[in-house]
Parts: C-alpha cells; sequence; structure tokens
C-alpha cells in the first residue's frame, strides 16, 4: 500500500493498530481523527496523573501554555547552514488534511500563534500557503521563518494577506561569512539582497518583517547597525548558537559538526553589546533559548530539548494536546521571562 508522504514506523503503526483513533483512508491522504470524547478502556491513571502534575508544576492551564507554537512542517532545507539544530534527516511531511486537524486541535488547546518553520517551509509553498490560510481562518496569528530565497511575488499576493510575520534569517551582510556558514551558497551568493526584496515585499503587503541571527564564531566580531537600520525589522532575534545532539554535535549520525561555531557567552554578549542601539534586539542565549520553545517537528510531536537533544514526545493527532506537552520538556516561566507573548498581529 502507497501512502502520499512518509511517517515514521512508530506513527503508522500506531495509526494502523489504535483502539482510540478513528483513522481513514481516502484517495488522496490518510487522516487521523482522535475525537475528545473517546477513552480507552485501558487504564491511564498514572498518565492522566502526569499530565496533572506537569500542569500544576507550571502552575497553569492548557490554554496558557499553547499561546505559541512552532510547527516544523518538513525538515527539506536548500540551505546547508553548519550550525543548523533541525537537519534534513528525512523528507516527511503531512499533507494539508493531517496538518489541518493538527492545527483544530491546538487551537482548541488555546494556542494564539502559530510559527510555521522548516527546514524551509517555502520547499512547500502550497502546503505553507494553505496552512497560512487555515490558521488564519481559525483566528491565529501567523508566522513564519524562512531563509529567504524562495519568497515570490507570487506568492506573497496569493497568501500574504493571511500572514502576520515573517521572519528571515540574517547572520550575516558578508558574502564571504554567508559562504561560510553555508547559508546562500559560494562567496557570490546574493542572500543580503534577496533580505531587501523580502523586506519589500512584506512593506508592500502589510506584513511585520523580522529578522534572526545566529551568533558564531563566523560573525560575533561583525557590525550589522548599518544594514539592520535600513531593514528597520520590528524584531530582531539574535540566537546564541546551539548545540544539540542527534542534530549538529559532530556525533556519529548528526548531519552537522556545530562545534568549531560556538561561542563564548562573553563573546555573545560582545555582539549584543554592539548592537544594542537597536531598539528590536532581543539577544537570547543558551539557557533563555533552548527550553522556552515550543516546537513540534513534522510528524506533529513535540520536541523535548531539555536534556541536550531532541526527544520526540507521542504525536498530538494520536494522544491530543495535553498528553503530548507532558512530555516536550517546556519551561513555561522562560518563555515568559524572554517575553514570549508580545505584539504578534498586524494592522487588520
Amino acid at each position: 500500500m502507497k501512502f502520499p508522504y512518509r511517517m515514521s514506523a512508530a506513527l503508522f503503526s500506531m495509526i494502523l493498530s489504535s483502539t482510540t483513533t478513528n483513522a481513514f483512508h481516502s484517495s488522496s491522504y490518510i487522516f487521523a481523527q482522535t475525537p475528545s470524547t473517546t477513552k480507552c478502556n485501558v487504564s491511564f491513571s498514572n498518565e492522566q496523573q502526569q499530565q496533572k502534575e506537569y500542569l500544576k508544576d507550571q502552575n497553569k492551564d492548557i490554554s496558557n501554555l499553547v499561546k505559541s507554537v512552532n510547527y516544523f512542517i518538513s525538515r527539506e532545507c536548500n540551505y546547508s547552514c553548519k550550525f543548523c539544530f533541525h537537519t534534513q534527516t528525512n523528507t516527511n511531511k503531512f499533507q494539508f488534511e493531517q496538518a489541518k486537524y493538527g492545527l483544530k486541535l491546538l487551537k482548541e488547546s488555546g494556542t494564539q500563534k502559530i510559527n510555521f518553520a522548516g527546514g524551509e517551509p517555502f520547499l512547500n509553498p502550497t502546503l505553507l500557503g494553505d496552512l497560512c490560510r487555515h490558521a488564519c481562518e481559525l483566528d491565529m496569528a501567523v508566522s513564519i521563518i524562512s531563509n529567504g530565497s524562495m519568497i515570490t511575488p507570487k506568492w506573497m499576493d496569493t497568501y500574504g494577506k493571511f500572514v502576520d510575520v515573517l521572519g528571515v534569517s540574517v547572520d550575516s551582510f558578508d558574502p564571504n561569512t554567508n559562504a561560510l556558514i553555508g547559508r546562500g551558497g559560494d562567496a557570490n551568493n546574493n542572500h543580503a539582497n534577496r533580505v531587501l526584496q523580502v523586506r519589500e515585499m512584506c512593506q508592500k503587503h502589510g506584513i511585520l518583517f523580522k529578522m534572526n541571527t545566529v551568533v558564531c564564531s563566523l560573525n560575533w566580531e561583525e557590525d550589522m547597525n548599518a544594514q539592520v537600520e535600513m531593514l528597520d525589522p520590528y524584531r530582531w532575534k539574535a540566537f546564541q548558537v546551539l548545540i544539540l545532539e542527534g542534530e549538529n554535535s559532530g556525533r556519529p549520525g548528526d548531519l552537522r559538526d556545530a562545534t568549531k561555531l560556538k561561542v563564548t557567552k562573553e563573546q555573545f554578549d560582545a555582539f549584543c553589546k554592539r548592537h544594542e542601539g537597536q531598539s528590536m534586539l532581543i539577544p537570547e542565549s543558551n539557557d533563555v533559548m533552548q527550553n522556552s520553545y515550543l516546537l513540534l517537528d513534522e510528524e506533529l510531536r513535540f520536541l523535548d530539548c531539555s536534556r541536550g537533544g531532541k526527544v520526540p514526545s507521542e504525536s498530538i493527532l494520536m494522544v491530543g494536546v495535553e498528553k503530548a506537552l507532558s512530555q516536550a520538556g517546556f519551561d513555561h516561566d522562560m518563555f515568559q521571562k524572554r517575553g514570549g507573548v508580545y505584539e504578534w498581529e498586524r494592522e487588520k
């Protein structure tokens, strides 16, 4: 039997064998639907107790915990950034109907903003656009993080009205540095110019423009003030390069080795100090960043980074948001401290 997308053997097995899930197959997709009223006859008292204890420890109900969620729709990417911590270990992705149901579950649990990322999300432009439209229909704020290389005027004309925030990764304005990082090809790459084009498209469509910069050993001494002032993002995130086992630690099986790109806290702070005049700058060191984001992978599983790697939860399609969230290692207090809730909607 052939299916329109690839999935992990574990998730596939769960869909086939689950007695608590109504799974059906049509000509275009497999759709796993978990009715909220359905309960398994097997005792889940321990699991339910763990969920309650998790919510009690966080001192929040679930609607406060899942206000902002990041969904990596695919790991596919057209760049080869050496510090990437979400590498192309597979090409799996859900089709629209599965992902759409995942968004519904998130909305019902209290999610107010969904951020679509990758990989490079614009490698799947129709899926991305349809998800943006549906999230907007669910009254979620919609943001995207992209490398900016595949955003076209046609896509923006079609789907831009459904996007509140568009963030572009900008690690350097020096073509040689971008080439060394692996962003945008060789030293003749036009990554910085493409960023400007994306900025102009955002302005045309009324989309809030954001920048993300990963501070590493190749760029921590760079002065970006003049270029940032020209681009004038409404938010600029500066992240200290993060090493995660299974992704970029250089260990056997990892697709990247970012260890030589690490910077000390002092070097990261020096970069931020150099740009402190930019009022939109939001620095996030490793201890701030690592556990303060809710990350959903391509199979709608929360990723627990608290132990230095990425351990996936069960899929929200199979067990619901609350149970999967209890497996996420999410630090809600740090989420609040770093300003995880902010003005994330464009002017309507």
